[in-house]
């Protein structure tokens, strides 16, 4: 199992301090958080992605459906390309309206639905566009004209950059979207539950339905024939840094049933306390499973 801490913060100048440190403390990846009216996570990954080596960098992720497909892929690209190959892209629907009005301030929500097409055609065109050649495109959202001039660079990572796709388990629409690509962040909605209730989710959400998840996975992966491709199961959670048998005990569960990524975040930290906080936990080193 692999490990990766969330800066929650918002200050980008912090966040490329804390790259580096979570590299020299053994973390294997840094991820920033993106919102729609907010300190820009590219440029920050940009700017960290220079002052670091070895850690893969990514976000926590990208509403894909509210960024427009080609500005997102040249962000990337250049962060790919800066970094030598170290990207994640972690993408999912984006917040609805009624669970947080704030990141809805300049448009309004067309719906999960219309969030699901923009989501699916966004991943796929963005396929094309990594590849920096002349191609078509033609979907019910998005078009692209062909054109053989100023075509970007392509991305260094091939076929693409790993892309891990928020699914909801047991909702089968969604997880075949996860099974095409490079990784599954879990969210989990309740036999007879009306929506996904982020505290009911916590609760319910046990390795041993992950388990039943990831077997599916295996087997639609298998039907696809991905089965001999890198895929990555996701865990995110708090650790506390300071007992490693404690920290042990909490990961281990998730790493037996199959969770290839640990992310380490504690989203309840007040903002005064975010900088103490992530260089702390960043230099106590991730939890290890042995």
């Amino acid at each position: 199992m692999r490990n990766g801490f969330i800066f929650t913060g918002t200050d980008p100048e912090l966040a490329v301090e804390l790259a580096p440190l979570a590299e020299a403390s053994g973390w294997d990846a840094f991820f920033v958080w993106e919102g729609i009216w907010a300190t820009d996570p590219w440029a920050t990954l940009a700017a960290a992605a220079m002052v670091t080596e070895r850690i893969r960098l990514g976000t926590m992720l990208t509403p894909v459906p509210r960024r427009r497909a080609w500005e997102l892929a040249g962000q990337t690209m250049t962060v790919d390309r800066l970094s030598q190959g170290r990207v994640i892209l972690s993408a999912g629907l984006g917040v609805p309206q009624d669970v947080e009005d704030r990141f809805w301030i300049f448009e309004d929500d067309p719906g999960r639905k219309v969030r699901a097409q923009l989501l699916d055609e966004g991943l796929e065109l963005m396929q094309h566009l990594w590849q920096g050649h002349p191609f078509e495109y033609e979907g019910d959202h998005y078009r692209a004209k062909r054109t053989g001039t100023m075509l970007p660079p392509a991305i260094v990572q091939q076929p693409r950059i790993p892309t891990w796709v928020v699914g909801v388990w047991p909702r089968m629409k969604s997880m075949r979207r996860v099974a095409r690509y490079d990784g599954w962040i879990p969210n989990y909605a309740p036999p007879n539950a009306s929506g996904i209730d982020p505290l009911e989710q916590q609760r319910t959400y046990t390795p041993d339905v992950a388990a039943e998840a990831i077997a599916w996975i295996t087997a639609e992966r298998e039907r696809l024939g991905l089965a001999d491709r890198p895929f990555d199961i996701v865990h995110e959670g708090t650790t506390g840094g300071v007992d490693p048998v404690a920290d042990a005990a909490v990961v281990r569960p998730w790493a037996e049933v199959g969770a290839t990524w640990w992310l380490e975040s504690d989203w309840q930290v007040p903002a005064d306390r975010v900088a103490e906080y992530a260089r702390d936990r960043l230099r106590a080193g991730p939890p290890r499973v042995d």
